[in-house]
């Protein structure tokens, strides 16, 4: 059973502090952070959140989980903390 937590990017900039904090966080206008909520948010934008979306959800909501694929290439400090292995393992 998956018991990680996910969020709609609604709730992530609820999550953040709404759509003004977000806004001052990515330094956007806020219509443009309203917005996200109906057309999702950037992938630059979400790769500039995530940890901040991980700290924001006291680890429920982890890098590794917004970007199992890639997450090592963004922050490669947590390559330690993963279940792939060895950082030669994934290349």
């Amino acid at each position: 059973m998956d018991t990680k937590l996910k969020l709609t990017d609604t709730a992530i900039i609820d999550l953040l502090g709404g759509t003004a904090q977000v806004a001052r966080m990515c330094k956007v206008d806020p219509a443009a952070v309203s917005a996200w909520k109906v057309r999702g948010i950037p992938a630059d934008r979400f790769m500039f959140l995530g940890a901040r979306i991980e700290e924001a959800s006291h680890g429920l909501v982890t890098r590794q989980d917004i970007f199992p694929t890639n997450f090592w290439l963004i922050w490669p400090e947590l390559l330690k903390n993963n279940s792939f292995g060895k950082q030669d393992d994934i290349e």
